[in-house]
């Protein structure tokens, strides 16, 4: 069911991306104008991780989450219905725009946080990679659907229908999660003791570092040296994320020439490896937590994933022969979400019962990164060139690969 949120959620919130082009030229925008509909999700989304994860801590998950898809939906259907520029104006039309948008940010913006503690509280020490990283899995392979979907729904019957489409698909998942959901295994009619210790089993074994005070979790969260590590390394990760997300596609056609169409089946070959990855990546992290610990079952996939996910990027944008360079891309951007898992299996180890909140810190340096991946990067190709521009995301997985030498996942915050 997480997965299926997480698959539904990216669907959502990239639907704009793929109506672009008809909703820019049905309102009459400039692409500069698109330009900041598509930057207002981004500055929700950031800008909301960790209120994100202070509502999924306040709340629980099986409420929080509901709240959300619910909104997902609805945000959906009112973007369907901004009137166009011949009724209220080419400025209006994208302020409303822009205001929808961001909002459709807020409300996905407790997903991951959600996510992470409703895995914290379902699954034992050492079982934790593995589902953060088929909810990874879920929102790779919703980006990689979402293109052809929507272009299909609006070339078909329009850019509006096609959110009037999308809308109900959040509202079934609301309805599921809500009739089968529980905040903790313990309250759920098909739990038995026996799965309720297995799942508190090993949770004595982690470290506990701080003290019960009366501080809001936000205060403890930013206060932990092992979450503001894990936060910086987590940006660090994300931005070889954003070359692909942002640049790839752009990178294949105009710099190394390949054709639009092929580009495309290059660049969604890419986000199903990705896929593949995020899902081993979580499999081989839990095994190596249940083996050697949660810190070194952590630190080893990420130091590793992150690594040689520079080395191929690093790679990929010197090589002469192109297909030679999409291959060293699509196992760059393998070896990147192979490290998904850990990180998030790192934030509910340190978190605890502020595990949502330490979720929203290390993704809101997850998406910040973003912004400056979208300003860096033309900057430096434009005044040194391409390869320049994607070498960047080599150094900036090395930095984060380091960093996993000072975390410590198995030192959970006091309650």
């Amino acid at each position: 069911m997480l997965f299926l949120a997480g698959f539904v959620s990216y669907v959502l919130r990239y639907n704009i991306s793929a109506a672009g082009p008809a909703l820019m030229m049905d309102l009459e925008f400039t692409e500069q104008q698109l330009g900041y509909v598509f930057a207002a999700f981004t500055a929700g989304y950031a800008i909301f991780q960790l209120p994100g994860g202070l509502f999924s801590d306040r709340l629980g998950p099986r409420r929080a989450l509901a709240i959300c898809t619910v909104l997902w939906g609805a945000l959906t259907l009112l973007t369907a219905i901004v009137p166009d520029d011949a009724v209220v104006g080419t400025t209006a039309a994208l302020v409303l725009l822009i205001v929808i948008r961001f909002l459709v940010g807020v409300v996905h913006a407790p997903m991951f946080p959600i996510l992470g503690s409703a895995v914290e509280r379902w699954f034992p020490p050492g079982s934790w990679a593995l589902p953060n990283g088929l909810s990874s899995t879920g929102l790779t392979l919703g980006t990689a659907a979402a293109a052809p979907l929507i272009a299909w729904l609006v070339v078909t019957f329009g850019w509006r229908t096609a959110f009037v489409v999308l809308a109900p698909l959040p509202l079934i998942i609301a309805a599921v999660w809500w009739k089968y959901a529980r905040d903790y295994p313990a309250e759920h009619p098909a739990v038995n003791r026996a799965e309720v210790d297995l799942i508190a089993r090993g949770r004595e074994a982690l470290e506990v570092v701080g003290t019960d005070d009366a501080r809001p979790s936000w205060q403890r969260v930013l206060a932990n040296r092992d979450v503001l590590l894990l936060t910086i390394s987590y940006f660090c990760m994300n931005y070889v994320f954003y070359m692909f997300f942002n640049w790839v596609f752009y990178y294949l056609v105009t710099v190394r020439g390949f054709a639009e169409q092929q580009a495309g089946f290059l660049t969604a070959a890419q986000w199903v490896a990705a896929a593949v990855g995020a899902a081993l990546g979580g499999y081989i992290c839990d095994l190596l937590c249940r083996r050697y610990g949660i810190r070194r079952g952590c630190a080893w996939p990420g130091i590793v994933g992150v690594g040689i996910s520079g080395v191929l990027l690093f790679a990929g944008s010197v090589i002469d022969s192109g297909y030679l360079a999409v291959a060293c891309l699509a196992f760059s951007f393998l070896f990147n979400q192979l490290t998904e898992g850990a990180y998030w299996a790192a934030a509910i180890g340190i978190g605890g019962r502020h595990t949502a909140a330490a979720c929203g810190v290390m993704n809101t340096g997850g998406n910040v990164v973003g912004f400056v991946n979208a300003l860096l990067v033309p900057l430096i190709a434009g005044t040194l060139g391409w390869t320049a521009a994607m070498t960047t995301g080599a150094v900036f997985a090395f930095v984060g690969a380091s960093l996993w030498l000072f975390i410590r996942a198995d030192r959970r915050m006091a309650d």
